[in-house]
């Protein structure tokens, strides 16, 4: 049987002493650390820090354990976050017409490869419906036009609410969500690119690739923010190509690195295994 754990996520201004002064605090509460990770970003000289331990053993409540950590963290100036293992995210999915990265999501749910629970499927067309059925969830279709754009996603936002969503992930999802959607979920919007970015932003990447003749084309998993295609990275995938491949070609081998790339990004976001800082990524 496995015993109950959490995961304390830490970022501030590196100095000396805050990796003892963590380790002893959880020590002190009957905490037992199975993992800490570290890493300092030079050029900001912000010091990040991942804590996995078991809280079988724990001297003290969770709301007890929070409140001192609130009190350690403030002292330290740090952005901090806890999470406990009995308490899955839960998860939406949004599609358009291709299921390929969706269904491969499913699919590792299914297998135990992501530690959440899917609770819906969102779309703007019908095309996908069969997979959802396929795997027993709940499918909303809101269709999207220019003149519909801002009060369907105002209605996608009140689903999301009314099903307590920690994380939504466009699965390609070929359409620009909001600011205002952003700004509902920081740092919990998962998007996939079908580029290698900072390479070939916007539509019709692959055409973008063909008609520079590259020899590699990848995709790119990262944080949904307001300027398009320029959050924070989480996971990249390549593969090789050549001058014989048409854009055809490079679809279909895209398509292979989208979904390993876009469950990368997700399994780490799962397993609070990123840290933002500005716009990069530590992701341990």
């Amino acid at each position: 049987m496995k015993h109950p754990t959490a995961t304390l996520v830490v970022s501030c201004p590196d100095q000396k002493g805050l990796v003892a002064a963590l380790a002893q605090l959880l020590y002190e509460h009957g905490a037992n650390i199975l993992q800490a990770q570290q890493h300092t970003e030079a050029t900001t000289h912000t010091f990040c820090q991942r804590i996995h331990f078991e809280t079988s053993e724990l001297a003290v409540s969770r709301a007890e354990l929070e409140e001192v950590l609130s009190q350690e963290c403030a002292r330290h100036r740090m952005r901090w976050r806890l999470t406990h293992s009995d308490e899955r995210k839960r998860v939406a999915l949004f599609a358009s017409k291709f299921e390929h990265c969706l269904a491969d999501l499913l699919l590792r749910h299914r297998l135990g490869e992501l530690p959440c629970e899917i609770s819906l499927i969102v779309s703007n067309h019908l095309d996908l419906e069969p997979v959802a059925d396929q795997f027993g969830l709940p499918f909303h279709v809101f269709p999207i036009t220019p003149e519909t754009k801002d009060a369907q996603e105002a209605r996608e936002l009140e689903l999301l609410d009314q099903h307590a969503i920690d994380l939504v992930v466009l699965a390609r999802y070929m359409q620009i969500v909001s600011p205002e959607f952003i700004a509902e979920y920081p740092e919990r919007v998962i998007n996939i690119h079908h580029s290698f970015l900072p390479a070939f932003i916007g539509a019709r990447p692959y055409h973008q690739a063909y008609e520079r003749g590259v020899k590699l084309i990848g995709a790119t998993a990262h944080y949904a923010t307001s300027d398009l295609d320029e959050g924070p990275i989480l996971a990249q995938e390549v593969v090789h190509c050549s001058h014989r491949d048409s854009v055809a070609d490079l679809v279909r081998k895209g398509r292979d690195v989208e979904r390993l790339a876009l469950a990368s990004a997700v399994r780490a976001h799962l397993e609070d295994r990123v840290v933002v800082v500005g716009h990069r990524s530590v992701v341990f």
